[in-house]
């Protein structure tokens, strides 16, 4: 399926990027089954994969170096900033994980591209203090014991960094759909890397649930 470059103001090479890739119309029906069976109204379409799934695919699973023989469907974020509702929404589909199906929420510990270019703009380097303060915050939340884990990411928002970290909230929106999907498991940070006002994580919930951020 075709590739969806849904951004703007980047190199022009960014918007010739490949990432041959075919979907499976029997996971989707699944994962539609679950999410209504949960009471989520669903809305079936038919596209290309954006940025948000193809960019980290690219990264992790080259082509040519390491090539991914398997379906990918994409399933969107709400409409809105709920992290509660996005939490649920894995908690519905912690139920795949079971059939051997891998769950993956690509964003970001940090995103915050207005300072990332204003830092630019003025040579400065270095790491501004919330994407390292927030990075530490996600990781105890998300690191927490099960029980634990919902009310501490749903308290992140919170935090006096939390707005300085997300000004909008879509690239730290599906770490609440990798955890709510994590059921049981605890989390655990792989590694992380702090760049200006940016800050890249990873993280593994057992072996069926993996949030890339």
């Amino acid at each position: 399926m075709a590739l969806i470059y849904d951004f703007y103001g980047f190199p022009p090479h960014y918007y010739k990027v490949e990432y041959p890739n075919r979907g499976s119309p029997e996971l989707a029906a699944c994962i539609v089954e679950k999410l209504e069976s949960a009471g989520i109204e669903v809305d079936k379409t038919r596209r290309g994969l954006d940025h948000g799934v193809w960019v980290g695919f690219v990264a992790a699973f080259s082509p040519k170096d390491n090539p991914l023989d398997v379906p990918i469907v994409q399933v969107s974020l709400y409409d809105n900033e709920d992290l509660n509702q996005h939490y649920r929404l894995g908690q519905a589909l912690e139920g795949l994980r079971d059939q051997g199906i891998l769950i993956i929420g690509a964003g970001m510990a940090v995103h915050n591209l207005h300072d990332f270019r204003a830092l630019r703009s003025t040579g400065k380097t270095g790491v501004l203090p919330y994407a390292s303060t927030f990075d530490k915050a996600l990781k105890d939340a998300v690191t927490a014991s099960p029980k634990d884990r919902q009310a501490g990411m749903l308290n992140l928002q919170k935090r006096n960094d939390f707005s300085q970290a997300h000004p909008s909230l879509d690239h730290i929106l599906p770490m609440y759909v990798a955890a709510g999907a994590a059921g049981l498991d605890t989390g655990e940070q792989l590694w992380t890397l702090p760049e200006g006002s940016l800050n890249w994580a990873q993280y593994r919930f057992g072996e069926g649930a993996t949030e890339a951020a």
